[in-house]
């Protein structure tokens, strides 16, 4: 006996993120009976405060160095993005009467480059389609010992459902009040089905910054720089941009991008070192030649200044780093600024990052994102085992992969008898990412 049983049939989504809200509509417009899950009061939030800045939706670079994005995981993504990539996205987009544009970077936004106008037209659209939300209804497992009978704690006590297959949307662990907890972790480990730690992905990292150079340049941003980093396997990254100076070490989009890497050579080392090139676009010999020439009156800060442009927060960083007679050494100063080494010493704390790798392994997993010993219960988006740098990335692949789920329940469906004989109303093209 299951108590407190409020028994009905439907198919269940847990999540109320991008890869749950897609997995709703690819089955709702198929004409399936949805019933949404979310254990926040409303859906959508951490993708309404990534769209904070102007929402990043995806990328438009060729489709060979997307994937490149995704590392070790890229056997894994590709197909999901011939399913449903960045051209069948930005297609679905008007679709919802959301215009995109591609910026001078590559990366592709809304017209109005809000998050929010997307969600609510997106909202509309599965509501008209039948979509059930259920909010404040956080999911606590299954009841009874039974995948089809899922048990969610709500403000008015437990609640069992029945379900004909449940499509996971859970998150990673990052920003954790956005609803993003990792609490779903146990619950999965408990059933025998592999998951990978949690970790942080596109985060900050620490650094031993002297009292002095935080309390003046923390929140700075370092610009038109170049990053160059040799990881564990010897393999050497060169990446150029820029990042901000923080009280605890050094957050931005540069070290994002090296996020990963830099992750894995703490753990293996206790440490990575960074190596800092501050005027990019000149050799080593052209500065060390510059900073050869007679100094006069003017003072060690004003001669960087004018002899290279270097100042404000560069110039805090090399005085940090050298010592000052290494400062007043043409050659030791004209290499540093070239190649200045900084030591960070960990990743900054899982809820603070931006994204989370680790999750659900593939290899639990079919090409459906079924779990193989589940049936009828798949994974979507950033719980699954993952990563990838901002830029759209992130996005593009939670879409993706609730596009997969969803058809993928669809076939499920069928498989067992339980298809709607409802025709699809909406048809996404696919052939647009071939």
């Amino acid at each position: 006996m299951i108590p407190n049983s409020n028994l009905f049939e439907s198919v269940a989504v847990i999540g109320g993120g991008p890869a749950g809200l897609m997995a709703a509509d690819v089955l709702s417009q198929a004409g399936v009976k949805v019933d949404l899950y979310d254990a926040m009061p409303s859906v959508g939030r951490k993708f309404l405060m990534a769209g904070k800045g102007g929402m990043n939706i995806t990328h438009s670079e060729p489709i060979d160095k997307f994937l490149s994005r995704y590392g070790s995981r890229r056997n894994y993504i590709e197909p999901m993005l011939a399913a449903f990539g960045p051209e069948a996205l930005r297609k679905w987009l008007h679709e919802l009467g959301i215009d995109t544009f591609i910026g001078t970077s590559g990366r592709v936004f809304p017209v109005d480059m809000k998050a929010a106008p997307l969600l609510r037209a997106w909202l509309h659209r599965l509501r008209l389609a039948g979509v059930n939300f259920h909010m404040r209804h956080q999911w606590s497992g299954w009841a009874g010992g039974r995948s089809d009978i899922l048990c969610f704690a709500t403000p008015t006590g437990i609640r069992n459902i029945k379900a004909d297959a449940v499509v996971l949307a859970l998150g990673g662990g990052s920003w954790a009040q956005l609803g993003s907890t990792g609490a779903w972790v146990p619950l999965l480990t408990e059933c025998g089905i592999e998951v990978e730690p949690l970790r942080p992905s596109n985060c900050g990292f620490d650094i031993d910054w002297s009292e002095y150079f935080r309390s003046r340049y923390a929140g700075q941003p370092l610009k038109a720089i170049q990053l160059t980093f040799l990881d564990s396997e010897g393999v050497q990254f060169h990446q150029s941009g820029e990042c901000v100076v923080t009280d605890y070490g050094i957050e931005g989009g540069l070290i994002y991008a090296l996020s990963a890497p830099l992750r894995e050579r703490i753990v293996t080392t206790g440490a990575a070192e960074i190596h800092i090139d501050l005027a990019p676009g000149k050799t080593r010999q052209f500065v060390i030649d510059r900073l050869s020439q007679p100094r006069g009156k003017l003072s060690a800060a004003n001669y960087l200044r004018k002899r290279l442009g270097i100042d404000g927060v560069k110039a805090g960083l090399l005085r940090e780093v050298l010592s000052a007679h290494e400062f007043a050494d043409p050659v030791r100063l004209g290499s540093a600024i070239k190649a200045l080494t900084i030591k960070l010493k960990a990743t900054r704390p899982l809820n603070e990052a931006i994204s989370t790798a680790g999750g659900v392994a593939f290899e639990a997993l079919d090409e459906r994102l079924m779990l193989r010993t589940m049936p009828g219960v798949f994974c979507a988006g950033e719980m699954l085992d993952w990563e990838a740098p901002t830029g759209g990335y992130l996005l593009t692949t939670c879409f993706a992969s609730g596009y997969v789920a969803g058809t993928g329940v669809l076939a499920w469906l069928e498989s067992i008898g339980k298809m709607p004989t409802v025709a699809p109303r909406i048809a996404i093209d696919s052939s647009l990412n071939q």
